[in-house]
């Protein structure tokens, strides 16, 4: 047998939808902007798994001059049972990467992460000494676990049961309502409640890379919709790969092409339609909602190293901030592919 090579990159899809930037978004940013004056701390969620793409930079203009805590979702479905040194070496980057900012690393059902988060909240909460308890506010792209997280510091912290609604897909919390009680008053301190206000994800109005979509819409920030599931099932067999092919060793041998494995995990789990024939697209998702659950491999898509970071910050510096600034520079995009093409073809 051949010994099996597996792709080294993803072709460049051009097609590519490259926005999922909707009405409520832009209203919740707005709102976001308008009732700032009244919040303490900004809790800015982005998925551990995509922790560089999973960035909004509109936030970092909307929110400027806040308080503000980074807290990286999903911590489980980003790395093994087990801690490595590359996962060290990661959390100690994006720990660098934000400072001054604290970072946290949290998944909802970690009650020992969410109480670190917790304290923190309350160390903020004792500064502001606001008589009226203090207020907070959670952002982040679609899907990135705000609502999770609002459900957890709840539990954690009062025992009580959920708040905000959640989902598997995005789109669930569309407006931001009102505050919800985290943490309790105390009464031998003098520090009031504190209130934690759940927004919806705001995507951001272009995406220029490919790739940045890809990994967005494979985590879910993206309706499944948006993007064709045997386009994300490739995207994922090309990461699977990369990591282990042993990740779906109970379905197929390894292979690169999407098609060969959709028909051999069609066929062993039983995804058929009538006469017998594999039904690929729904095998297609079913096997993208078993790797964002975690049982098809827990790991990062982003690279996470000292260069990966410079091209980053890099590009923070060159990021357009503003909403009408983002659709321009993916206009100017889309004319310059549009320019390349029409060369090409002119020289062919």
């Amino acid at each position: 047998m051949a010994l099996f090579t597996p792709r080294t990159a993803f072709p460049t899809l051009d097609s590519l939808p490259r926005s999922y930037y909707l009405g409520h978004h832009a209203a919740g940013l707005s709102r976001m902007r308008s009732m700032l004056s009244q919040i303490d701390l900004v809790i800015e969620c982005r998925d551990y798994r995509i922790p560089l793409t999973s960035r909004n930079p509109m936030f970092e203009n909307a929110l400027v001059g806040k308080e503000r805590v980074v807290v990286y979702t999903k911590h489980d479905l980003g790395m093994g049972s087990k801690s490595t040194p590359q996962d060290e070496t990661r959390h100690a980057l994006l720990t660098t990467l934000h400072k001054p900012s604290p970072v946290l690393f949290t998944h909802h059902k970690s009650s020992s992460s969410i109480r670190t988060l917790l304290q923190h909240i309350r160390t903020t909460a004792a500064r502001s000494q606001n008589l009226t308890g203090s207020h907070l506010m959670v952002v982040g792209m679609p899907n990135v676990g705000k609502s999770s997280l609002l459900n957890a510091l709840r539990q954690v912290s009062l025992n009580k049961g959920k708040a905000a609604y959640t989902g598997a897909q995005p789109g669930v919390t569309r407006k931001i309502g009102t505050g919800v009680k985290i943490i309790d008053a105390e009464e031998e301190t003098g520090a009031g409640s504190v209130y934690l206000l759940d927004t919806p994800g705001v995507f951001i109005p272009y995406v220029p890379d490919a790739s940045a979509m890809l990994k967005l819409a494979l985590c879910g920030s993206v309706k499944d919709n948006v993007i064709p599931p045997f386009t994300l099932a490739d995207y994922l067999l090309f990461h699977l790969n990369l990591q282990s092919p042993g990740l779906y060793s109970d379905y197929s041998e390894p292979t690169n092409d999407v098609m060969a494995l959709l028909d051999a995990t069609a066929r062993k789990t039983g995804r058929l339609m009538k006469g017998g024939e594999p039904d690929w697209e729904s095998t297609a998702m079913w096997m993208v909602q078993r790797w964002r659950n975690g049982h098809l491999g827990r790991f990062c898509l982003d690279e996470v190293t000292e260069a990966s970071l410079q091209s980053y910050s890099e590009g923070i510096e060159e990021a357009p901030r503003s909403v009408s600034q983002m659709r321009k520079a993916g206009k100017e995009v889309l004319r310059a592919r549009s320019k390349a093409k029409r060369s090409a073809a002119v020289g062919g």
